[in-house]
Formats: structure tokens, C-alpha cells, sequence
């Protein structure tokens, strides 16, 4: 059985600002979707909303955005990042999301544990060109680094056809293997969430 309070984060890193459509927000929020089919509730945050400062420190100063964000990641049992492609990577907010992540490789609990270590990340790609896995894979491994949990096969995305201007949120409808990938996401995910609550990480102090 999987608890009932588990929830989930979706760090959309679109380079469009709210309240305009974006493609990233609409595969993030049919993520968020999947998750409420299992009981796990949500919600997302667009980081170009939040005037992210750059740097590698949890707070830099004055009308630095990122400790409200780090204080929702820190608060969610699942953290989804999704990004745009561009020019085949992951996009600039994405990575910078990611410097700031940075900060929590010298933060540990009462036991020595990373801070993050009983969270699990999950990563959301969409764009219409290549580059869904290379983007995946650099997030994995950035996540994995600071002490995120990845799941089996916690990642979906869609590209369209290279070279082209379709777009996702042009779709008429989700495609069915982007529906079947984002809900696999999710349930891998909880269940992995879920384990961690159960059986934590042992600690690395005495």
C-alpha cells in the first residue's frame, strides 16, 4: 500500500513566462495528471517566474527566488523536471535549477545522509527536434549527484518531427505513448517514494 501523503513538485524550466502557453507546462501538468490518478496531489512552478539568481549557493540574497522554490523541493516527496530542447539540451533554466541544486551536496541530516536522499527525481522532455535522451540523461545524472532517488523509467517525452513547427501544445490530444510513458512515471515514481519512507537510506554516522 502506498502512503496517502506522498506528493510532488514539477519544476517546469520553460523560457516562456506565465501566463503563456507552453509546452513544457502542458506535459508537466499531464504528468501531475498521472500522479493524481494515484492518489499523490502536486503542483507545479515555472522557474523564469521566479527570477532564479545564478550561483551555486541555497540563498543568493536580495530578490533571489530560488529559496522559495528550494523550500517546496524540500517539502515534496517527488521532484519532476521538465525542460524544453534547445539546440539539443536541456534549457538554460533547467540548468541553472541545477547549479543551485549544487548547494545541497554539503547539507546532510542528523545521520550524515544527503538532504535530498530520500527524494526521488523524475525528468520530463519535450521539444520538436532531437535530443530527449541526452537532456534526460545530463538531468539524471545532476539529480542522482545531489542525493536524488531515479526511478525505472522515470522519464516521458515527445518530439515532434525535426525540422519542423508543430509543437506539443498543438496536439489535438496526448499521444498514447506519451500518456502510458507519463503514467508509468508516475506509479515507478511513488512506488520508489514510498520505499524511501518506509526504508530510509542507512545512515553514515554512528
Amino acid at each position: 500500500m502506498m502512503p496517502r501523503d506522498i506528493s510532488v513538485l514539477a519544476l517546469v524550466c520553460t523560457l516562456t513566462p506565465s501566463p503563456e502557453l507552453s509546452s513544457t507546462q502542458l506535459l508537466a501538468d499531464q504528468v501531475l495528471a498521472s500522479f493524481r490518478e494515484l492518489g499523490v496531489l502536486g503542483q507545479s512552478v515555472r522557474t523564469v517566474d521566479m527570477n532564479v539568481s545564478p550561483g551555486v549557493t541555497a540563498n543568493e540574497g536580495d530578490g533571489d527566488g530560488w529559496p522559495r522554490i528550494r523550500s517546496l523541493i524540500m517539502a515534496a516527496d517527488i521532484l519532476l523536471v521538465a525542460t524544453p530542447i534547445w539546440m539539443g539540451h536541456a534549457s538554460s533554466e533547467a540548468y541553472r535549477a541545477m547549479e543551485r541544486l549544487d548547494a545541497e551536496l554539503s547539507t546532510f541530516d542528523d545521520e550524515g545522509r544527503a538532504i535530498l536522499a530520500g527524494k526521488v527525481a523524475t525528468v520530463a522532455v519535450v521539444g520538436n527536434e532531437d535530443g530527449a535522451h541526452k537532456a534526460t540523461a545530463d538531468l539524471y545524472q545532476g539529480l542522482n549527484d545531489v542525493g536524488f532517488t531515479i526511478p525505472s523509467q522515470g522519464g516521458t517525452y515527445w518530439v515532434g518531427q525535426a525540422m519542423q513547427t508543430v509543437d506539443y501544445k498543438d496536439l489535438d490530444s496526448i499521444p498514447d505513448e506519451v500518456a502510458n510513458a507519463n503514467l508509468l512515471l508516475a506509479t515507478n515514481a511513488t512506488h520508489l517514494a514510498s520505499v524511501l519512507r518506509e526504508k530510509p537510506y542507512l545512515p553514515t554516522r554512528p
